[in-house]
């Protein structure tokens, strides 16, 4: 992919009024510390821009459309005014169809897209596009009062120094994205075989956030790879998907845990920091994961809450099983972090002669009505000869089991075969978003190759069926093999 420009700031011009006269407005000091920062750690000038032009009620010009097809990365700078902005919201779109166009939002498993945050705004009012993405807080939440402060320098030398802090954060991912798109297809080398290990740094409180962020930062800077890479699902049966996805890929899990009890998502209750914490042991017990738990020494709560939470960690024979507790100082835990991670990467040097790992098996995921079970027998039976590992979809059991199954197989697929039998087009349409989504919900592959089959009944609606987004396979007489071979050659590619 080649592009003109390395990033697109969007953004609501209410957002750049000058708070003090003669100084820069917000998003202007974004854009010069941005190309500044970038532009130290690329060693070379970046192409960072956006439209400084008032628009009202202009029509949506062509020639920006033009420009947002050719650049790399798009910073929307949300606020209560970006989600309102009928123009934001366009740009945003442009980005994203053009992105669709090019391969997809996602290259190997990063975003194309960094969410800048520069006044809270309730995760659903953000647009859809947005929703999964971990944003960059430009703000700092008063604990006491609840009042809400930009970082800004008008607010002093503190705020100024965060709003540096949280630029380098952004600065060094949109570099680590462009030189991948820049190396291209060697990319999937560096990706594929990381030369250090991957951290799962748990979500936490916002009394800790701080200091998550000051890990985050370093790990990173010292080149492992920090999961979760993305928001964290609300709703528990995805979100337990999401979390289990993240800790597949990490050696070492890190809980902070401090004196706020932490958000309950939907369908649980048990808090997010609870969640998080049994989902590692349920790894560790199953493959292994090394885990270290962080408290700061005489930890006290008023929370009862919060209070029971931090006597399980301490008391609880599971949870300290093969994990660490460390009632220290910060700098004390990041010390420990760096010898754990230091030992893990000499274990991992020092087995030359371990087996590679094998060739992993193109996966393809069957979704059809549960009516059309017995048709697709036919269809498996020829996937699984061509040496795919097939995946059909489950009927019995749990419905959030169920469900945790179906999108669990849709982040994970390298194809899908949908089956346009017994059901109607809505049904097949909802499953076509269904996999159209599943990138937001953590997939780290490209997107899945989609093929639908039209199999009997036999109707006018299927004859007429067409679609840009999927190998569409009619098959109304009956399974012939030779149906597949199209299909095999694009996934096979």
């Amino acid at each position: 992919m080649n592009f003109d420009g390395d990033a697109f700031i969007s953004y609501s011009h209410v957002d750049n009024v000058e708070l003090v006269e003669g100084h820069r407005g917000w998003v202007s000091n974004l854009h010069r510390a941005l190309e500044l920062r970038v532009g130290q750690l690329l060693g070379k000038p970046p192409h960072i821009w956006r439209d400084p032009k008032l628009k009202g009620n202009d029509d949506f010009e062509m020639t920006l459309v033009e420009r947002l097809h050719k650049v790399a990365t798009l910073v929307p700078v949300v606020s209560p005014r970006y989600v309102r902005s009928e123009w934001t919201l366009k740009e945003l779109a442009a980005f994203c169809q053009a992105a669709r166009e090019q391969g997809g939002i996602r290259f190997h498993d990063k975003v194309r897209v960094f969410k800048v945050l520069k006044t809270p705004v309730p995760l659903e009012l953000h647009p859809p596009e947005l929703q999964p993405l971990l944003g960059y807080e430009f703000f700092k939440v008063d604990e006491e009062t609840g009042r809400v402060r930009e970082l800004d320098e008008i607010f002093g030398p503190e705020a100024q120094r965060e709003f540096w802090l949280k630029l380098d954060d952004l600065a060094h991912d949109i570099c680590y994205l462009l030189e991948m798109l820049e190396q291209g297809g060697n990319a999937e080398a560096k990706v594929a075989a990381p030369e250090s290990a991957t951290v799962f740094l748990a979500e936490t409180t916002s009394d800790l956030n701080e200091q998550r962020q000051a890990l985050r930062r370093e790990l990173q800077q010292h080149g492992f790879t920090v999961l979760p890479a993305r928001q964290l699902p609300a709703v528990l049966s995805e979100l337990k998907a999401a979390v289990r996805e993240d800790l597949g890929r990490a050696q070492l899990a890190i809980h902070l845990i401090g004196r706020n009890y932490s958000l309950v998502p939907e369908g649980s209750t048990d808090s997010l920091l609870e969640i998080q914490n049994e989902l590692a042991i349920e790894k560790q017990e199953l493959s292994g994961l090394a885990r270290l738990l962080w408290m700061p020494p005489n930890l006290e709560t008023e929370d009862e809450r919060q209070r029971r939470v931090i006597e399980h960690f301490r008391a609880d024979s599971r949870t300290l099983c093969g994990a660490d507790l460390l009632e220290t100082f910060f700098e004390d835990l990041r010390s420990v972090v760096h010898d754990r991670l230091g030992q893990i990467e000499k274990e991992r040097r020092a087995a030359p002669n371990a087996r590679p790992p094998a060739k992993e098996l193109l996966q393809v995921y069957m979704i059809y009505d549960r009516r059309d079970e017995l048709h697709v027998a036919a269809w498996a039976d020829s996937l699984f000869e061509k040496g795919l590992e097939v995946v059909r979809p489950v009927f019995e059991g749990d419905e959030a089991e169920i469900r945790d199954y179906h999108d669990e197989n849709l982040r994970t697929c390298d194809a899908a075969l949908i089956f346009y039998g017994a059901a109607n087009e809505c049904w097949l349409r909802r499953k076509l978003r269904e996999l159209q989504k599943s990138a937001g919900y953590g997939r780290s592959k490209p997107a899945p190759l989609v093929g639908i089959a039209l199999t009997a009944p036999r109707t006018g609606e299927k004859e007429r069926f067409r679609t840009h987004e999927a190998m569409v396979i009619p098959q109304f007489e009956g399974f012939s093999p030779e149906c597949l071979e199209p299909f095999m050659a694009r996934l096979e590619g």
